[in-house]
């Protein structure tokens, strides 16, 4: 029995690469298999998660501004006491 295993000779590989136009058609087949396994979200839940991030895009905009608006006079505070 190890007789054969030491016996056999190993597959020659061929040095040829495949077809341009084959390797371009596994891909794109490959592809297609990797679409399929996606798991698509509903409209209603993306178009309630699309409204999520525009209420927290705005409140994070109206944070950034009041810090903004507040660091600047605060700024000022401290300018016009040195001024005087």
């Amino acid at each position: 029995m190890a007789d054969k295993k030491a016996n056999a000779k190993p597959a020659k590989k061929s040095g040829k690469k495949p077809n341009v136009f084959k390797r371009i058609w596994n891909y794109l087949r490959e592809c297609k298999g990797e679409i399929k396994k996606i798991t698509w979200t509903h409209p209603k839940t993306a178009t309630k998660n699309f409204f999520i991030v525009l209420v927290v895009i705005a409140v994070s905009g109206v944070f950034i501004f009041a810090l903004d608006r507040g660091l600047y006079a605060l700024l000022d505070l401290v300018m016009n006491m040195y001024k005087a």
